[in-house]
């Protein structure tokens, strides 16, 4: 666990962790504990936050490709956390879950297209209202202001590596230079002249780097150059045994990585496994050339602090918002609960607290971020915070009851990359995945046996026990947590053999059917279709108001995501042709303004010729026809697709061939 003797640590902590009261500490109302380091002084809080820097690429944890001395001089000095994971791996929602120490679910941002809501309670508020001097320098990338900071400047959006557009208290300014360079010069400004001096600081310090497109500077632009950096040891992983979600990403380094990533084109000639290897080192050079500047600006601010005082009385905390794909499983990016998009690299230094060179391994999610920093600033931990205080983990101290799982859950699909939507469960041993939206699939590692992740034995006879505990476990973490926020699972009916995310029930015409988001309920068909199919139905909507729309669907394989859907959209007064998704882009739509009796029966044609590759649609003897769009032999599923309403539809009449 650490690398101290007992003895040693003992003595230390005896030295430096005796307790004290608060007087004198803060006026009343301030919610302290008296549970306070020696002399009952509160800790500044220096927070820092890459953006999606893996823990495989710092040194301390055992970097094959790159050295952060000044990283790794938080954890020589400090402690580092070997089991510190996300708790849904994309930047905004592990934003949100650290500012309010609650999951996605519960502070309302689940993916990077939601706008946080600044008016909720985060720790920063909670410190501020204590008696704190608050700040927050860098990438924000919450759509809303700032709230519960002093001072603040941040990045618009993503924002830019070079020459950054800014905002400080609401009014923008443009900067020269590089931004990372520019965010710590920021910090330290903050420390010299912009803090309220009477007052313990919390000031996060949040980097772009190493966030894509991995733009370098000039100091760094020429590391690595003649290097050939090693490739994972799973670069070529094939995806075998595993659930379908792990082949259909459009996150890999063969594939998707664009020349705006790589700098340029590959060279003329290459096989497809050397242009897969060249794409690999434009990459990851880059990349570990934007962490080599984060590292130099840690050690210019823990630099900063010895100089100027503040050292043995300063959190350093130092973390990315999640992890990272290097390669690893031949993909760049996160999202996925596998290991390298999971794990967060965790260092945190605080002289007289933490006994330096810890090494803890307790499961620690970035939920218990806020806590902690109340904790360790004397305040009380708000009981709707759903993290935990690590304050007894850092001092030695770990509680009996302490967590021995964590629990995750992503929600970006459809989206970038196509990782599809998944919940589970981290033990130290196991992982169990559930993928549920518009699929039903289930992945079990055992971490011990397998840490490559490259084996599912979940339907392994020998671990149907271990699947049967877990998943126990698994639905007390959901309840315990309060999450129902799972869309689109596996519905069991006897007429469709795939639906998903919706309710099926009978009306006078067959069927009535609700549907949450993109819903569906499909057939097999008994001997796929290879010429031409037709499809006939009837249908009326249920609905008053709203979304209203009744759509046939069909396809080569069952996934939602790859349907044509054919059929009216009630509401708009269109009846329409779609190649995508509900919302998907014009240029997938074909569609005709028709006028309705929105209360009417509607009779439905829907044409396939898979020969010409046309579709045609005919509603009440209006007719629309458009362009297949799928590039499909045949057509093996077939039945209706609702977004957001209910609609009442009769048995469909298949003919074909």
């Amino acid at each position: 666990m650490d690398h101290l003797s007992r003895r040693d640590f003992l003595n230390h902590a005896v030295r430096g962790v005796a307790l004290a009261g608060l007087a004198g500490c803060a006026g009343p109302g301030t919610g302290l504990q008296g549970n306070l380091p020696a002399g009952g002084k509160r800790p500044n809080i220096l927070f820092i936050m890459s953006d999606d820097h893996a823990a495989h690429a710092l040194s301390c944890y055992g970097s094959r490709i790159n050295k952060t001395p000044n990283l790794d001089r938080i954890a020589r000095e400090g402690a580092r956390f070997e089991n510190c994971f996300v708790t849904n791996s994309i930047c905004a929602p592990s934003r949100a879950c650290i500012l309010t120490g609650k999951y996605a679910h519960m502070n309302g941002l689940m993916t990077n297209r939601d706008t946080f809501d600044g008016n909720q309670q985060t720790f920063p508020k909670l410190l501020q209202k204590a008696g704190y001097h608050t700040a927050m320098i860098g990438k924000w990338h919450l759509k809303s202001s700032p709230t519960g900071f002093d001072y603040w400047t941040v990045l618009p959006g993503q924002g830019r590596y070079h020459d950054p557009r800014m905002i400080e208290m609401g009014e923008k300014t443009r900067l020269v230079g590089y931004t990372t360079d520019i965010i710590t010069d920021k910090a330290i400004d903050y420390l010299e002249t912009v803090r309220d001096r009477s007052k313990p600081f919390c000031m996060m310090v949040h980097h772009k780097a190493p966030h894509r497109r991995w733009e370098p500077d000039e100091k760094h632009a020429s590391l690595f150059d003649g290097v050939k950096i090693p490739e994972p040891d799973t670069f070529n992983d094939d995806y075998t045994n595993r659930a379908t979600p792990a082949s259909r990403t459009t996150m890999t380094i063969e594939k998707h990585l664009t020349e705006k990533d790589v700098k340029g084109k590959p060279p003329e000639g290459l096989t497809p496994a050397e242009r897969k290897s060249w794409h690999y080192q434009r990459y990851i050079k880059d990349y570990l050339r934007c962490v080599a500047s984060v590292d130099d600006n840690v050690g210019r601010l823990l630099d900063y602090l010895k100089e100027s005082g503040l050292e043995e009385n300063t959190l350093v905390v130092y973390t990315s918002d999640q992890g990272f794909f290097l390669g690893d499983h031949g993909w760049y990016d996160k999202r996925f609960m596998y290991e390298h998009s999971l794990r967060m690299p965790l260092l945190v230094r605080y002289p007289g607290v933490v006994p330096a060179g810890t090494v803890n391994d307790e499961i620690v999610v970035n939920a218990d971020f806020g806590p902690t920093f109340l904790a360790l600033a004397g305040l009380s931990v708000p009981e709707d915070m759903q993290g935990r205080s690590m304050k007894p983990v850092l001092e030695g101290r770990t509680p009996r009851d302490w967590r021995e799982s964590m629990y995750y859950h992503y929600y970006e699909y459809p989206a970038v990359h196509s990782v599809r939507r998944h919940y589970g469960l981290r033990t130290k041993r196991y992982k169990l995945i559930h993928f549920y939206h518009h699929m039903e699939q289930w992945e079990l590692f055992d971490l011990k046996k397998d840490p490559d992740e490259l084996n599912n034995v979940y339907a392994d006879p020998a671990y149907a026990d271990i699947v049967a505990k877990l998943k126990v476990e698994l639905e007390r973490k959901r309840r315990e947590l309060r999450d129902d926020s799972a869309e689109g699972s596996l519905v069991t009916h006897p007429d469709f053999d795939r639906a998903y995310s919706v309710e099926i029930g009978k009306s006078p015409f067959g069927y009535e059917i609700t549907s949450g988001s993109n819903g569906v309920a499909m057939k097999k068909t008994p001997t796929p279709f290879r010429k031409s199919v037709t499809f006939r139905c009837r249908l009326k909507t249920r609905r008053k108001d709203g979304t209203r729309n009744g759509l046939i669907a069909f396809g080569q394989d069952g996934d939602p995501e790859h349907l044509v859907k054919a059929g009216v959209y009630i509401g708009a007064n269109n009846i329409v042709i779609l190649h995508g998704r509900f919302g998907c882009r014009e240029k997938d739509i074909v569609r005709k303004k028709v006028k309705f009796d929105k209360a009417g029966t509607f009779d439905v044609t829907v044409q396939v010729d898979l020969e010409k590759k046309t579709v045609t649609l005919e509603v009440g003897g209006t007719t629309l026809t458009g362009p297949l769009g799928r590039n499909w032999k045949e057509i093996n599923y077939y039945g209706f697709f609702l977004h957001r309403t209910v609609t009442a539809f009769s048995q469909l009449q298949v003919v074909g061939s």
